[in-house]
């Protein structure tokens, strides 16, 4: 019997009930160890040998075993791959991968709106291995083209986009990167399975910051990369290893927990985000609406063709001096102030714009830009107190 994606999320990673093991509960333990031990020599030589060959077999603690595995087949099924690799981060997922398949003297070319630490990795780790990176925008294939080189190895984006939420046409892209032999890496937190799935528009490797929606509590961080082609398959599975990359059972057992009501979860963290973006649309101050979910984003045509879903993620340019963005942000009593994302509590981020002078989507006229996560909370109250906060800015003397 076919299962949806749903049913599967509800039943993957549970403890076996079955002749061998009678009584069990629902849920898999936590399963922790530094040492695997063996019940023979040929045993252990064998694991070696499998695993050598690519096999997803623990010799050692570090790789996890049962409750990783069991998480390794979600992410593979929320994602459409074939193997997972887990990191303690969604930035060190993204170290993993660029490690994995950069070396010195080649060339990455970078989306202008991924991840703010992706700059950073570039520049105090991918340049000191004489790695060059070229940021650019990814709305024009034209200037794709133009700025590939013959020693292009890694073509890495994000989509949505970090901060204004620019969704690029991933298929297109994906066909420059297959015409040219560059491997795509997409980042797929905003997504994260649920929403949009890039391995299936074409993208090589999916990289998601655990953390955010699949944890869906806050109380976790993790990264994944998922990949279905084998050759890619092989090259992260011998440089996780080197790398030495581990996660911790109890937090790979959190986003087990956390999987299980992603799609609810996102779902209404979607409603609650189109009806605040209907609300911003009233105001005087809003300039602009980043939420390609809206119907007046200027990237909703792109969004309707290639995503499944939304969720709380939005930003909001608006006509406020940075004083009174800042009046704004404080006064908010439900919406704490957070870099992070993903979990059930709104969250405000009084984004400096001066990081988005290298962004091509972001209109350097604008004085202020406020990021919001719409959480789970009634969207009423969130309106009232986004409401309150915005006339106590109005009325703030400049």
């Amino acid at each position: 019997m076919s299962k949806s994606l749903f049913t599967k999320l509800s039943h993957l990673g549970t403890a076996p009930c079955d002749e061998q093991h009678p009584r069990a509960p629902v849920a898999l333990p936590a399963i922790r160890t530094s040492t695997v031990r063996f019940n023979t020599i040929h045993d252990l030589y064998d694991t070696y040998k499998r695993q050598s060959s690519g096999e997803r077999i623990v010799g050692y603690g570090r790789m996890g075993m049962d409750t990783h595995a069991a998480f390794e087949e979600i992410m593979c099924e929320l994602e459409g791959g074939q193997r997972a690799f887990l990191a303690p981060s969604g930035l060190n997922a993204i170290a993993m991968v660029l490690l994995s398949f950069l070396s010195a003297g080649d060339h990455m070319l970078v989306a202008d709106c991924v991840y703010g630490p992706v700059r950073q990795m570039d520049k105090t780790v991918l340049q000191r291995m004489n790695i060059e990176s070229t940021f650019c925008s990814m709305r024009n294939a034209d200037e794709i083209e133009a700025q590939t080189k013959p020693n292009t190895k890694v073509l890495y984006i994000e989509s949505p986009g970090s901060l204004l939420f620019e969704m690029l046409d991933l298929p297109s892209i994906a066909a420059i990167a297959k015409k040219h032999n560059i491997l795509l890496v997409t980042d797929n937190t905003w997504g994260s399975g649920i929403a949009y799935r890039p391995l299936e528009l074409g993208a090589d490797i999916s990289v998601v910051a655990v953390t955010k929606y699949i944890g869906g509590h806050s109380d976790l961080l993790m990264g994944a990369v998922v990949a279905k082609d084998e050759k890619v398959i092989k090259t992260l599975d011998i440089n996780q290893y080197a790398l030495g990359f581990s996660t911790s059972a109890d937090d790979v057992w959190l986003a087990i927990r956390g999987v299980r009501t992603i799609d609810v979860r996102m779902k209404r963290h979607a409603e609650n985000a189109l009806k605040v973006c209907e609300f911003f649309d009233q105001q005087p101050e809003t300039l602009q609406i980043f939420h390609p979910a809206y119907e007046k984003d200027s990237h909703h045509a792109l969004w309707k063709r290639d995503a499944r879903g939304s969720n709380g993620m939005m930003s909001v340019a608006l006509n406020f001096t940075p004083e009174q963005t800042k009046v704004f942000v404080e006064t908010l009593e439900l919406f704490s102030i957070g870099y992070s994302w993903g979990g059930y509590e709104s969250l405000v981020d009084m984004v400096d714009v001066s990081f988005l002078k290298n962004h091509a989507y972001w209109n350097a006229s604008y004085p202020s830009l406020v990021r919001l996560h719409i959480g789970l909370e009634s969207v009423e109250d969130l309106i009232a107190d986004l409401s309150q906060a915005l006339d106590k800015a109005r009325h703030h003397k400049v």
